[in-house]
């Protein structure tokens, strides 16, 4: 899937957001191996800790359905460049993506940068750190 489309597909994603505290609203698209197109946008909640991003939200969704492999993930927000998603979202990559995984990151512009997922946390922490290997 070409990098505008998914990120076409993640603002229809940030069209949902739930954000009556930030009024930030996110959006995300993951596209798995199996065709498929899931979808997330930010969640909030009163008890500010027990909300969601999007980006988790659309990977969560994805396993969810019991797709593995994430061939490419789209953020797109109202933000001044492309959106960059926040360190737990990009743990979560790490753990739920391979670290060759692309990710689309956009803005309601037009500006677009698109990275892979251990151009976004380099040195991430892994399963391996947790055998001592």
């Amino acid at each position: 899937m070409e990098d505008e489309l998914l990120l076409q597909e993640a603002k229809k994603a940030r069209e949902k957001a739930y954000c009556p505290y930030s009024n930030f609203p996110v959006g995300a698209a993951a596209f798995g191996e199996n065709g498929k197109i899931y979808y997330g946008c930010n969640i909030e909640n009163a008890a500010y800790p027990d909300g969601m991003c999007a980006e988790r939200t659309a990977l969560f969704s994805a396993y969810a359905d019991g797709c593995r492999l994430i061939l490419k993930l789209a953020v797109i927000a109202d933000s001044t460049g492309p959106i960059s998603p926040c360190g737990s979202c990009r743990q979560v990559m790490v753990e739920l993506c391979s670290p060759q995984t692309k990710v689309v990151l956009g803005n309601l512009s037009g500006l677009m940068k698109t990275l892979t997922v251990g151009d976004l946390l380099p040195g991430a922490f892994t399963q391996e750190d947790l055998h001592g290997k």
